[in-house]
């Protein structure tokens, strides 16, 4: 008995991310018996963009037809402007709505969440996406219960995964839920996928925000950047902004997504992770240098939100 597969071609869709989901399930066929293709794969396109009758080998289906699907996979997008895209690709959302309600399981690979809570579905649910697209996501979607350290989510019949190598990990699941253990197995062992591997925690890059007009957050920020390695408390260096302790918190979380604290916290670590790439320094001269006192605080904060020991990181990541 076939599983009907329909991946999605929105517009600003990432070829990469299209390929190896194609990929995996056309492996899990060649690998199950010759009179058990276990996925009839389709691909759907909005009835404004078919242009062409074929894509990657498969007829062109519109999302206007009546085909009743058991799993739809929402593939990510090369475009940051995630409001712009969800815009461009609003007539997927109520088919996805629609498959959903009929039975459909739904899946999302890296940044394909955002069309997919884009539909409502995931309200309340639990949901990844790429490590760096997070806060914008819980920006933009407060009802998901996200979860930015997990390779992927399976929340019900609903699925999504975190970015890049995430994505073999969610398709992997997929493949045993339909196909069996000894298919997936042969899928991670030929894709030399880890499938020991839990957390996208240690891929993420802290990026600051800056694209905003307040001045006082600003300021902040730029203080905390400089002199990182010697604030011991926050109060110091928040002694001449004018405004209260209390609203220039509340300010700067509005902003940038997180506490000042937390902030903080963040360009310690994104500092203590470059020395380790990139010098010999020990780990308590890279303490020393990004203003921890305590090593054992400092590996506590590493470990949370790294998601492994700093010698771990450095093993793994140290540039040669």
């Amino acid at each position: 008995m076939s599983t009907k597969v329909g991946l999605i071609i929105p517009y600003d869709y990432k070829l990469l991310s299209v390929a190896a989901i194609l990929e995996v399930f056309e492996t899990a066929n060649k690998l199950s018996k010759e009179t058990e293709v276990h996925f009839e794969i389709m691909v759907f396109q909005s009835a404004d963009q078919i242009n062409e009758k074929e894509l990657f080998g498969y007829e062109v289906q519109s999302i206007q037809s009546n085909e009743n699907l058991d799993l739809i996979l929402i593939p990510a997008f090369t475009t940051d402007n995630m409001s712009e895209m969800i815009a461009r690709n609003k007539e997927f959302i109520p088919w996805l709505q629609e498959q959903h309600q009929s039975g459909s399981e739904l899946a999302s690979f890296c940044t394909g969440a955002f069309l997919f809570a884009a539909s409502g579905l995931l309200n309340e649910k639990l949901a990844t996406t790429h490590v760096d697209a997070c806060s914008a996501f819980t920006k933009a979607f407060p009802l998901v219960k996200l979860k930015s350290e997990e390779t992927l989510t399976a929340d019900g019949s609903l699925y999504t995964s975190g970015g890049s190598t995430s994505t073999f990990h969610l398709l992997i699941l997929l493949v045993q839920k339909y196909c069996g253990n000894e298919i997936a197995v042969q899928i991670a062992k030929i894709f030399s996928i880890d499938l020991n591997r839990y957390k996208q925690s240690y891929f993420s890059t802290f990026r600051p925000n800056h694209l905003h007009n307040d001045s006082l957050v600003a300021m902040l920020q730029q203080k905390i950047e400089s002199h990182y390695s010697t604030i011991e408390t926050l109060e110091e260096i928040t002694k001449d902004i004018p405004t209260s302790s209390r609203n220039m918190t509340r300010r700067f979380k509005q902003v940038t997504g997180i506490p000042p604290i937390e902030y903080l916290q963040n360009i310690r670590v994104e500092s203590s992770k470059k020395y380790l790439e990139q010098t010999q320094l020990s780990i308590s001269e890279i303490i020393e240098k990004t203003g921890y006192n305590d090593p054992k605080a400092f590996r506590k904060v590493f470990y949370k939100m790294v998601g492994m020991k700093p010698i771990e990181y450095r093993e793994k990541f140290r540039v040669q």
